[in-house]
């Protein structure tokens, strides 16, 4: 049968918008940069030749500094290519397929089953461990206190900058950009505080442009919104070691996955971790450096004995092995077996203690036999 061509005398009057940008790139993304990727679709649906960084901002009324912002974010999301010219001029963009950049993508769905990074586990000395933890069952309701983000050793003095030095720093574009971004995400004018403490990153701890500004997208998406916070998760990363927008990503799905197992095994859904249950979690992914298979396994017996989700009840479970220097599930079969050999001896009925009566010899009678002599006895 020959094949019937379609003509059709109407120009295409929408644009489709793949579902994993609304799902995945979208919630975490800067309104104005969404404008400017949807504007983008326009175009490339419609294939329009008339597109360019100034049609763009006279479209959204923005500047052209802020378009090439825009398109620079989703180049480092990984939705487009920018090519630019000799003259460091932006000469073509390419759109890249969302699903394979979206495959690559760690989110926290995709990672749960993914094997975790082993950590190095401190070792107690036999002194160290000799204290008993407390059994499950003698938990109670008070809740121990746990900070809500890890304390990390500082490497790096902190330096309280002059008018002058802000001024001298200042003259950086990247840095007058950075201050401008940062600005737009908060929403408000940056404080003294608050350029303070982007300067101590950029300058100090030598983060680039880039991973402060994934620094303060990765807090926002949080919705952690004060520097204060942002830096103590900056002091974490330069502990870890962490100098690229790859390895936080890479450090965020690690966190991210112990979350969702977490979770999963204690039937939590409809909700995210509140702040103290996010610091017990990792306690015992980072301090305890346990493999999830041995944290879903303690929220497996919260469940059992308390059919509720409780992190006091499994932060006890696994205090407990981590004392006992449980490394693998043989080592908690190993922990289980002694505890059932310990509850049986002390069940085992105790020895009779001999008293004055127990010297004493019970005699062995033949009712029966003395029956019968009764009845046969005369009555004399």
């Amino acid at each position: 049968m020959a094949t019937i061509p379609l003509h059709s005398d109407c120009q295409s009057t929408t644009t489709t918008i793949p579902n994993i940008f609304l799902d995945q790139f979208m919630p975490e993304a800067n309104g104005e940069f969404v404008k400017v990727y949807l504007y983008l679709l326009r175009c490339v649906g419609n294939h329009s030749s008339d597109c360019s960084v100034s049609a763009i901002a006279d479209c959204f009324d923005h500047t052209e500094k802020d378009v090439i912002r825009a398109l620079k974010y989703w180049e480092r999301m990984g939705l487009l290519r920018l090519d630019f010219g000799e003259n460091k001029s932006l000469s073509g963009i390419t759109m890249l397929d969302i699903n394979a950049t979206a495959a690559k993508t760690v989110t926290v769905l995709d990672v749960e089953e993914a094997p975790a990074p082993k950590a190095t586990r401190v070792r107690r000395s036999k002194t160290e461990d000799s204290s008993a933890a407390p059994s499950p069952e003698a938990i109670t309701a008070a809740e121990p206190s746990v900070p809500e983000v890890p304390a990390v050793k500082v490497t790096a003095k902190r330096k309280e900058y002059t008018k002058d030095e802000i001024k001298a720093l200042c003259t950086d574009p990247d840095v007058t950009e950075l201050f401008f971004i940062i600005e737009t995400y908060l929403k408000h004018p940056l404080s003294s505080t608050d350029t303070n403490t982007i300067l101590y990153w950029y300058d100090q701890l030598h983060f680039s442009s880039e991973l402060i500004i994934y620094l303060v997208e990765y807090c926002i998406s949080k919705s952690h919104t004060s520097t204060r916070y942002m830096d103590k998760v900056a002091l974490g990363w330069h502990e870890s070691g962490i100098t690229t927008v790859e390895q936080a990503k890479e450090n965020a799905a690690t966190h991210s996955r112990a979350y969702y197992a977490v979770m999963k095994a204690l039937g939590i859904s409809g909700r995210n971790l509140v702040d103290k249950e996010i610091a017990f979690v990792d306690r015992w992914s980072k301090e305890y450096a346990f493999d999830l298979d041995i944290i879903r396994e303690a929220c497996s017996r919260t469940i059992a004995a308390t059919h509720q989700p409780s992190f006091e009840y499994t932060d006890t479970i696994l205090t407990n092995w981590f004392k006992n220097q449980v490394h693998t599930k043989d080592d908690i079969a190993k922990l289980d077996a002694a505890r059932a050999k310990g509850k049986k001896a002390a069940a085992a009925p105790a020895t009779a203690r001999r008293t004055g009566f127990s010297n004493f010899n019970q005699r062995d009678y033949d009712y029966d036999e003395l029956e019968a002599m009764l009845l046969n006895t005369s009555v004399q």
